[in-house]
Order: C-alpha cells, then sequence, then structure tokens
C-alpha cells in the first residue's frame, strides 16, 4: 500500500507516518522505483500497534522500545494493551457513570452536592430510570405529584427515605423467612406501611394503584431481581401481599 492509502486506512496524515519513518519508528518495507513508500502487511501491523499505545499515551520513544524489544511478542503486546485498555475503559465507564448521575439528579431538581448524592444514593440513584417513568407515567397526577414532592428534598429527606425504605424491605424478609403466608395480617400491615410509605414521599397511591406495582415486581425483571436479592421468593411474596392488602381495604 501506498502512504495515501495507509494514511486513510488508519485515519492519521501522511505528515505523521513521514514523521514515524523519519524517527525509525515506523520506516516501509520497500519503495517504488520513484522512490514512493510502499507499506507491507508486517508494516500495517506495527503500524497497528503503535497508533494503539499512542491512544493509551505512551511517548513515541516509549512505544519504539516496547516494539523494537527482542524479548517481546506480538501476545505480550496484545495482552499488554488489553490490560491498559480494560483499565481506561473502567476508569472511563465510571465518569460516564458519575455524569449520568449528575444529570439525573438535576433534573430531578435534587439540589445536593455531588459527595451528598453519592453518600445517599450510591449506585441506586432513584433516578436510574427517570426517562423510563415519564415515558411510562409522565401524563399521571401521580408523576406530577412526584416531581413536584421530590424537587424540594434535601439529603436529610432522601437519608430519610431510604431509611424507611430499607427498614420495610427488612420486614417483608422477616415475615416472609419466619413462615407467614404473604396474605396474612403480618404480611398485609408491612404492605401498608408500605403503600402509606409511597404516599407520604411520593403520590397519592391508592390500594388499587399498590396492588398493581405488586404485579410489576414479578413481571419486570429489573424489580424482581431487586427483591430476589434480598431474599429468594421475596418478589412474588412482595406482589402477593400487595394485592391481598388491596383486597382488605376494599
Amino acid at each position: 500500500m501506498n502512504v495515501g492509502d495507509v494514511a486513510a486506512l488508519a485515519g492519521i496524515t501522511v505528515r505523521t507516518l513521514h514523521h514515524y519513518d523519519r524517527i525509525g519508528l515506523l520506516s516501509p518495507s520497500g519503495r517504488t522505483a520513484a522512490g514512493y513508500r510502499q507499506y507491507s502487511p508486517a508494516d500495517l501491523d506495527r503500524l497497528h500497534q503503535v497508533l494503539l499505545y499512542r491512544e493509551l499515551g505512551f511517548p513515541l520513544e516509549e512505544v519504539a522500545t516496547l516494539l523494537d524489544d527482542p524479548a517481546a511478542d506480538p501476545e505480550a503486546h496484545l495482552r499488554r494493551q488489553h490490560a491498559l485498555l480494560r483499565d481506561r475503559l473502567d476508569r472511563t465507564s465510571a465518569m460516564v457513570a458519575a455524569v449520568e448521575k449528575e444529570m439525573e439528579s438535576r433534573a430531578m431538581g435534587i439540589s445536593m452536592t455531588p459527595e451528598e448524592r453519592f453518600e445517599v444514593f450510591g449506585e441506586h440513584d432513584p433516578a436510574q430510570y427517570d426517562a423510563e417513568v415519564e415515558e411510562r407515567w409522565g401524563e399521571t397526577e401521580a408523576y406530577a405529584q412526584s416531581k413536584r414532592k421530590t424537587a424540594a428534598y434535601s439529603k436529610d429527606d432522601w437519608l430519610a427515605i431510604k431509611a424507611e425504605q430499607e427498614e420495610i424491605g427488612s420486614r417483608f424478609v422477616r415475615a416472609l423467612q419466619s413462615g407467614a403466608a404473604p396474605d396474612s395480617e403480618e404480611a398485609m400491615d408491612v404492605a401498608e406501611a408500605h403503600r402509606q410509605s409511597i404516599s407520604r414521599w411520593f403520590y397519592d397511591c391508592s390500594p388499587e394503584m399498590h396492588a398493581g406495582l405488586g404485579r410489576m415486581y414479578v413481571e419486570d425483571e429489573r424489580f424482581t431481581a431487586t427483591y430476589e436479592a434480598m431474599a429468594p421468593g421475596l418478589a412474588q411474596y412482595v406482589s402477593t401481599a400487595n394485592q391481598a392488602n388491596a383486597a382488605r381495604q376494599g
């Protein structure tokens, strides 16, 4: 391949290839009769390695040292680059998650510092499904109520909500593990506490609406996974308790 073709293939400039040739980092294997550079498949392999190391932040001098090391082999280069790229991916993913969390919190109107938001929500920010919630229920009064209420919540408010939800979850687990039936008074009382918590902090949750939430806990695998992580069988248990409590409420 000639220098123009290689530059186009690699997404770099001809001037860059000329520079690599001048410093001995990547010299073409051949020349035409007119003296033009010609690159072999082996040259392209080396260019690929050079560009990977450059993308990872290595200076050209260090790249040359790595590639010209007689003790190194192609697999060693790949393993090194794979490890470095994985590390970069992890760091980039963490940065993306942090930015998304900031965007979600701002959209919800949560007036806390990033440190406070991380302290409260960790990996379970309540805004992570905000776009989906708006798409499904954005036209409802319940959604409007929730947006109005949560927009004014402080760090202390969110900590109180988190603590209350965790306590209700623990009560459900204890009821399940004690052998109480999901339609027992004990389980239905926990379901009612859950319904009242939703009404207090987010929107007026009627018994019928709460029963619908219970069905969603077993129909949506994301909610199911959350409850199953607390105790095997808990998603179905909570679903049945919610529906039994709705029937009890009339």
